[in-house]
């Protein structure tokens, strides 16, 4: 297996410079980008200038060009485009508009290829015609290697394809804790669970009730998150090792959302009841329409960052999905669940949940991070009203929180009651507060609920002839200590 050492080797690497290039490439980059900015019309009086001077002789030549000098001056920006590599320099930096440079049109596109051509000579032929340095240009992948310090978590104009030099080690080691601890709905014996729902003696009337609304939510829960992942916050992080985080935990996502629906289908439970409860249980409905306004501006495919109001736009979503949708909305649930398995109550779910609240402990730190490092990298954002901004919404998510605890818990049960978990529930916001810098809200919160953080705790192992390994590793990974 190979580590970051295996790269660190004494062989000098070479960095290509502009200079580096060959002076006719160099021009000829050059040149494309004055053409954008003159426009067409400009372009086409400059053609029919050149040819005009071919014709000429040697003394109305050297007149043509002093005349032409004057149009043809060189402005500060086209000077920067010029001392920067050629295709990189088509890239716009981070403090212009967020509106994406056009990229070339492969010339594929224009190409026409003979119909009475072999599917062969066809294919051929569109080989021929494939624009490399339009492609190149596309993926901004410019002249250079990427340096360290070319990385950025937002408004990166790097190539993003390269996924070393690491900026972020954490962000990497994240991806490789997720991959190591993989688990699978189906690995999980739901037989006991089967026969507890069914039984009528089974659990009382206030423990189905948490069941299935604890499953009510969390399965439109967790697809909201995976959702807003992969159409609004990918595209917008700008770091490769962050992003392949993103991706495994937008997988995680989706065996989450599986997990649920494997817990509601094992012991028959109504699934149009469960699966509609954010549409007809309010205080779920509530926690859903809050978490999806953070997504509308994002998920439009024209928005980017880059203007302090776009990129303050990202943070409330991060804001909102990991430290509130996952970091405080989950809790309750997930309280609830755990504390039934503890009385040997929906064991499988339980367990099932135990694995959900581990993948979600990472998100929620992955996702603090991500927040902290913007921060970071752009101290302008973190305005004063921007972090009562903040404070507000993590306010607003514990409120919330305690509305579904009272609704789902009308009276005491599992040895809780709504009282416990809204003093739960202030607990976990001043943390959430803490971990973004900010001051707590509601002073001298205490938990209520201990055996919550050994339930968190991932080195936690359990015996494995009763159930499975809590650190589940995969293959050569697993560790027998």
């Amino acid at each position: 297996m190979l580590s970051w050492d295996d790269f660190n080797s004494d062989a000098p690497i070479k960095t290509f410079k502009p200079q580096d290039i060959p002076a006719p490439a160099r021009q000829e980059a050059i040149q494309q980008e004055v053409q954008k900015a003159v426009g067409l019309e400009q372009q086409t009086n400059l053609d029919q200038q050149a040819s005009l001077e071919q014709q000429t002789s040697p003394e109305q030549q050297t007149n043509l060009e002093q005349q032409a000098e004057p149009t043809q001056q060189v402005t500060p920006e086209t000077e920067t485009v010029a001392e920067v590599s050629p295709v990189a320099a088509a890239a716009p930096l981070a403090t212009t508009s967020p509106t994406p440079a056009p990229t070339p049109t492969p010339k594929t596109a224009a190409v026409e290829i003979d119909p009475n051509l072999s599917p062969l000579e066809r294919a051929k032929a569109s080989l021929e015609a494939l624009d490399i340095e339009a492609a190149a240009a596309e993926l901004e992948m410019g002249a250079a290697r990427i340096e360290v310090d070319d990385k950025a978590m937002i408004n990166c104009r790097a190539d993003l394809n390269q996924l070393v030099p690491f900026k972020y080690e954490w962000a990497w080691q994240k991806y490789l804790d997720g991959c190591a601890n993989h688990w699978m709905p189906q690995e999980i014996n739901m037989t006991a669970d089967v026969a507890t729902w069914k039984s009528e003696d089974g659990l009382s009337a206030d423990e189905r009730l948490i069941v299935e609304r604890s499953l009510g939510y969390f399965s439109t829960a967790d697809s909201l998150v995976a959702n807003n992942l992969a159409l609004a916050v990918y595209r917008l992080i700008t770091n490769p090792e962050a992003r392949q985080y993103l991706l495994r935990q937008a997988f995680e996502e989706a065996i989450h959302t599986h997990a649920y629906q494997y817990c509601v289908e094992s012991p028959a439970m109504d699934e149009g009841e469960v699966f509609n409860m954010y549409r007809e249980l309010p205080s779920i409905a509530k926690k859903a329409a809050w978490s999806l306004k953070y997504t509308h501006s994002l998920s439009d495919p024209t928005f980017n960052t880059g203007t302090p109001e776009t990129d303050q736009e990202l943070l409330r979503n991060l804001i909102a999905f990991y430290c509130v949708t996952e970091g405080i909305f989950f809790y309750c649930g997930f309280t609830q669940i755990l504390s039934m398995g503890r009385r040997n109550k929906m064991t499988g779910v339980a367990e099932q949940f135990q694995y959900i609240l581990r993948d979600e402990s990472m998100h929620l730190n992955f996702g603090v991070d991500v927040i902290n490092q913007i921060k970071l990298e752009n101290p302008q954002l973190w305005t004063e009203q921007f972090q009562q901004e903040v404070i507000q919404m993590i306010l607003e998510g514990t409120e919330l929180e305690i509305a579904y605890a009272r609704d789902s818990m009308p009276r005491g049960v599992l040895g809780m009651n709504a009282a416990m978990m809204e003093e739960y529930l202030h607990f976990i916001a001043n943390r959430r507060l803490n971990q973004l810098g900010l001051s707590e809200q509601y002073p001298g919160a205490q938990n209520p609920f201990p055996w919550m953080s050994e339930m968190m705790d991932l080195r936690k192992e359990k015996n494995f002839f009763e159930t499975r390994v809590i650190e589940y590793q995969t293959g050569g990974a697993l560790s027998w200590d």
